[in-house]
């Protein structure tokens, strides 16, 4: 009889099932095809199978540790064949595993030195009454992973503390931001702060907020990256910080917006920096007003926009008088009253500004050249009220006023030059007084280039000659030394004197050069000449005094060539000693220490002549030919000269006169105590080429010009 339905039909599917099953018991381990989920369920032989197949190291152990069966996979863990683990202590294998039920830990398991570390996550639970079953997965990787990230993040969050910078993250759809430790840190507020976009927003400074909506809605609607500045206050709400910020949005597929990125740094000290810069760069330290640089700003900035007015430049009168005699504090506070005093004379909208040393300049918007002609008589008769006393004495300042115009089409340069111009004319006409600029004033000057063009090509083409002028011992008649003039030969005519293209030299940089080249043939000649009476004297102007490179190039020139330095003897003019003291005493000083001769020219002819030898160490002085010219018929300039002769030897110094054109000067001189004079009289200068005879040089006879003196 046949059995019934029902049975036939489950008898043949499991009899299906077990046919079709691989050997559970093969540890190869085959493929398991599985045609009935619910027959392999059932077959009692699949948890051995995975078991044995699994990845996870499975063991049990007996309450002392020691294990009662372990799987494939945790003898593989181990780094044990499986005969070899079983009955061993699970705790000596692995040690840090936990001894009783516990949640999944990860130790670091021993290793053989050839695969390197290895971390297990370690669990355990109770099986049964007296079992525990471990359960080890290797998590290495994972662990390496973590661990990396780990350390990025950290090197990331302290890269940010560093560079006061931090980050952020705002999810739009939600409205959520999140921010990271190092920005929370910068805001003030503790790591982990929940923050959101609209208690952000009432930290920025309200002058500066739309500036960040509108960068923000901006990147929004284009999808373009956004930076901004802006300042706003820490957690504090009295702090206030300036961030930097750049940052993107991701879209998704469709282009809509879903996420925006950013960076914030703090850049309070950088910022605070650069306006200091900015200030300093803009601003005279002195007075507080602004100076050159600011003011070519301003006035660039009038013309880009077709604004015309006037420009005035002013030149305090003499005020080197006021440091010399009165001392360098006393002319800063000199300085700082008269730019108080200037500013409180103009209105809101004129500027005033500090060019350096003595000279300001207004800039009048809108004034015709009337009103700012009278603008500057207003402001030299505000300079003339004011007493300056120091020392219990008075003095009053004049000023030398330049008025230019300017208007839509020119040029700053041009407007300051011609302003430059005028104020030349105004110091040229006796000083103290306004000139408005006219087209006159350019041609004089068109002229000074012309000669400061040919000065300047006899340099490179060997169009300039030194000549020299002999300073004779009134005793004997001896020379004992020469004075060395600047001479330009260039073959075009007429041939300017140096009294016409020196001070054009003077007045830019070409000077320096020609210093230089002057000492250069006169250390030349010397090496050429070595008679040890032979020595010179080179002429210095004040532009070389403030070059700090040259006592250095004396110096060198003088040990390259082997040229004793008592030989060569440099002269500074009181005038360019006046200007620049300071200068003037540190060049000096080195000079004189390594044995050259310093001699202060033109002596008397400034108001504070005794006080610059007190504070220059010079070896020598030249008295003016102005105190010379009348020492023959006059009772006045031989008292002087006496005191000059008096005051040189008590100091330790030699005394030279120049300008002596008569054979009664001679005399007048000798009677003085006046040993040592120059001028046409005594010698005329003449050409240095032919002065000289080796191997020790010969002089031509005493005559000479009105030039030469």
């Amino acid at each position: 009889m046949a059995a019934p339905a029902g049975d036939d039909v489950a008898g043949g599917e499991e009899e299906q099932q077990v046919t079709d099953a691989p050997d559970l018991r093969d540890n190869s381990c085959p493929q398991v095809v599985h045609h009935d989920p619910v027959g392999w369920s059932e077959d009692p032989a699949l948890p051995h199978h995975v078991l044995q197949c699994t990845d996870i190291g499975f063991g049990v152990t007996d309450p002392l540790g020691r294990l009662q069966w372990a799987n494939p996979a945790l003898a593989g863990l181990l780094r044990l064949p499986l005969e070899q683990v079983v009955g061993r202590s699970l705790p000596a294998l692995l040690p840090g595993v936990p001894d009783g039920p516990h949640e999944a830990t990860a130790v670091l398991a021993p290793t053989n030195g050839e695969d390197g570390h290895r971390w297990l996550e370690i669990g355990c639970s109770r099986l049964g009454p007296d079992g525990l079953l471990y359960t080890a997965v290797d998590v290495t990787a994972w662990r390496d992973r973590e661990l990396e990230a780990s350390q990025q993040a950290q090197s990331l969050h302290r890269a940010q503390v560093l560079g006061r910078m931090g980050n952020w993250e705002w999810f739009i759809a939600e409205d959520r931001v999140v921010w990271s430790d190092a920005l929370l840190e910068m805001l003030g507020f503790p790591p982990g702060t929940e923050l959101d976009y609209a208690s952000y927003t009432t930290l920025i400074h309200p002058e500066d907020f739309t500036v960040v909506e509108d960068s923000l809605q901006r990147s929004l609607r284009t999808g373009e990256r956004f930076t901004y500045t802006h300042r706003m206050l820490m957690a504090d709400r009295r702090t206030e910080r300036i961030f930097e910020c750049y940052g993107e949005v991701i879209a998704d597929g469709d282009g809509v917006p879903v996420r925006m990125l950013g960076t914030a740094h703090d850049i309070t000290q950088a910022y605070r920096l650069h306006a200091e810069l900015l200030r300093m760069a803009e601003e005279d330290p002195l007075t507080g007003l602004p100076n050159r640089r600011a003011l070519t700003r301003e006035l660039e900035r009038q013309l880009a926009t077709g604004g015309h007015g006037t420009l005035l430049l002013l030149d305090l009168d003499n005020f080197k008088d006021v440091n010399d005699l009165r001392g360098h504090a006393v002319g800063d506070r000199v300085m700082r009253l008269l730019a108080s005093t200037l500013r409180e004379h103009l209105a809101a909208d004129q500027m005033i500004a500090r060019l350096g040393g003595d000279e300001f300049a207004v800039v009048l918007p809108g004034a015709s050249v009337a009103e700012g002609k009278e603008a500057a008589e207003n402001l030299s008769t505000a300079v003339a009220a004011l007493p300056v006393a120091a020392a219990g004495a008075t003095t009053r300042m004049t000023v030398s006023v330049g008025v230019a115009q300017y208007s839509r089409g020119d040029g700053w340069e041009g407007v300051l030059a011609n302003a430059d111009l005028a104020l030349y004319a105004s110091k040229s006409a006796g000083r103290n007084r306004v000139t408005v600029y006219e087209s006159g004033y350019y041609d004089d000057t068109a002229k000074r280039v012309s000669v400061l063009d040919r000065v300047r090509a006899a340099l490179e083409n060997g169009g300039l000659a030194l000549h020299a002028m002999p300073m004779v011992d009134l005793r004997d008649g001896r020379v004992v030394g020469h004075e060395l003039l600047l001479r330009l030969e260039d073959g075009q005519v007429p041939a300017p004197g140096p009294a016409e293209f020196l001070p054009a030299a003077e007045r830019s940089d070409l000077v320096l050069e020609i210093d230089r080249w002057v000492l250069g043939q006169a250390i030349d000649a010397l090496v050429a000449h070595p008679d040890p009476e032979l020595r010179f004297d080179v002429n210095v102007s004040g532009r070389t005094l403030e070059d700090p490179d040259f006592a250095c190039f004396v110096l060198d020139r003088l040990a390259h060539a082997g040229v004793t330095p008592g030989r060569l003897g440099l002269e500074i003019t009181e005038t360019a000693a006046v200007t620049n003291l300071e200068a003037a005493q540190v060049l000096a000083r080195r000079l004189r220490a390594a044995g050259c001769r310093i001699t202060l020219d033109d002596f008397g002819s400034g108001f504070g002549s005794f006080v610059h030898l007190k504070h220059l160490p010079i070896t020598g002085l030249k008295i003016d030919g102005e105190f010379v010219r009348g020492i023959d018929d006059g009772h006045r300039d031989a008292v002087l000269v006496t005191g000059m002769i008096e005051i040189a030897r008590g100091l330790g110094l030699s005394a030279v006169a120049e300008w002596v054109e008569r054979p009664s000067q001679v005399e007048a001189l000798r009677r003085l105590g006046v040993t040592v004079a120059q001028g046409f009289h005594l010698g005329r200068a003449r050409p240095l080429r032919t002065l000289l005879v080796p191997p020790n040089g010969a002089l031509s006879t005493p005559t000479g010009t009105q030039q030469d003196r």
